[in-house]
């Protein structure tokens, strides 16, 4: 089923809205310049979108507004959950990864998921960018886009924040791990 056919109630669209609209007014300093009102208008008009969003918070993503592409007239909403989302954790990369494994398989995958919820997996440089607006995954990682030539000699990236820094790592593809789930985005 695509995104476009899975869609919100009145009630749940008005509740996510009042859970965006606190958000976005408690955390300014991610989208310096924007305006709630001109947030929600674009909201309002984008219903298929309005899905993936709600997938984000239920998983407990807690999405913000994280930036605006002028070139494309584009919000651009992140995971700010100060962790990995809680309802994303203990996945491995992607479905081959998941295929591979004979014993102990996670239920999903990080790259599934993500396509599920008609979002994408943050790259290192997205990840790198969300860190100067708090510090994220300070206690757990998060799974990254991972280079496809990297990716065929069965890796994958992970980020985490330690010691005032960024560091991303590598693990198997099919590993996983309870405190290590992964950060969507979400253009609109």
């Amino acid at each position: 089923m695509t995104n476009e056919k899975k869609a919100l109630s009145a009630e749940q669209q008005e509740e996510l809205l009042g859970i965006l609209k606190v958000r976005f007014e408690k955390n300014l300093n991610r989208h310096e310049g924007l305006e709630w009102a001109d947030v929600q208008r674009k909201l309002e008009a984008a219903d298929g979108k309005l899905w993936s969003l709600h997938e984000m918070e239920r998983t407990g993503g807690e999405p913000d507004v994280v930036g605006y592409d002028e070139a494309a007239d584009e919000l651009i909403f992140m995971d700010c959950s100060p962790e990995s989302p809680t309802g994303r954790r203990s996945v491995c990369y992607d479905h081959e990864a998941l295929n591979a494994r004979k014993q102990n398989k996670p239920e999903n995958s990080a790259m599934g998921m993500a396509a599920d919820m008609g979002i994408e997996i943050l790259t290192e440089d997205q990840f790198r960018e969300l860190q100067k607006l708090g510090r994220f995954d300070a206690k757990t990682s998060s799974w990254v886009k991972t280079p496809p030539e990297m990716r065929k000699l069965g890796g994958a990236l992970f980020g985490d924040y330690r010691y005032g820094q960024v560091f991303f790592y590598h693990n198997g593809a099919d590993s996983y791990y309870g405190a290590r789930g992964f950060r969507g985005s979400l253009r609109i």
